[in-house]
């Protein structure tokens, strides 16, 4: 049996991300947990941000990145999370580089680095929802298995709310669009 729960429910478990952009000419960065893929072509993803500083150089630069961390990092994407870079440096926490976007600040410290170009800004009744479009995507080699990212290299970690606890990412359960395929009842 199921058990009403209150209403403000989250999706279980969310990406941790460190998203980066330039505020008055300083890379800054913010730890989101409400992230996700949002279109197959063009690529592109989707952050909810509250009124943080963060937001005033996605509206000004029109870019920001997406930086996946590994579990190492949870300490320092805590950290970003915390502390405004209203009120905080954020920009030597970690070793910033540049790729196309020269307004998406990436964290050479992350596996995964994405920089996105802001193509629409949706405001909703407290956050601001940004769809950006993935120009460019980099992951370390030493993460990359068969051409594509390992997720067990990678090491990401995620966020449960309302409990507001970090996990790491488990087991793999089976390939996505396949392991149903054996439900079908007329099999050919």
């Amino acid at each position: 049996m199921k058990q009403r729960i209150d209403s403000n429910a989250f999706l279980y478990p969310m990406p941790m991300v460190l998203a980066g952009s330039i505020v008055n000419g300083k890379p800054n960065f913010l730890a989101v947990g409400w992230v996700s893929r949002v279109n197959y072509r063009p690529p592109m993803i989707a952050i909810s941000l509250g009124p943080h500083w963060t937001n005033q150089g996605i509206h000004a630069n029109q870019a920001f990145s997406i930086n996946i961390p590994d579990i190492s990092l949870a300490e320092k994407t805590d950290y970003c999370g915390l502390f405004s870079g209203s009120k905080v440096d954020k920009s030597s926490i970690f070793n910033i580089f540049y790729g196309s976007l020269p307004d998406a600040p990436l964290i050479a410290e992350c596996p995964v680095a994405m920089a996105c170009r802001l193509v629409e800004t949706v405001q909703l009744q407290v956050n601001t929802l940004f769809i950006g479009e993935i120009v460019e995507a980099l992951c370390e080699e030493a993460c990359i298995t068969d051409g594509m990212p390992d997720i067990k290299k990678i090491n990401p970690f995620t966020l449960t709310m309302p409990d507001n606890h970090y996990w790491g990412v488990g087991d793999p359960v089976g390939r996505a669009w396949r392991i149903g395929a054996a439900l079908k009842k007329d099999k050919p």
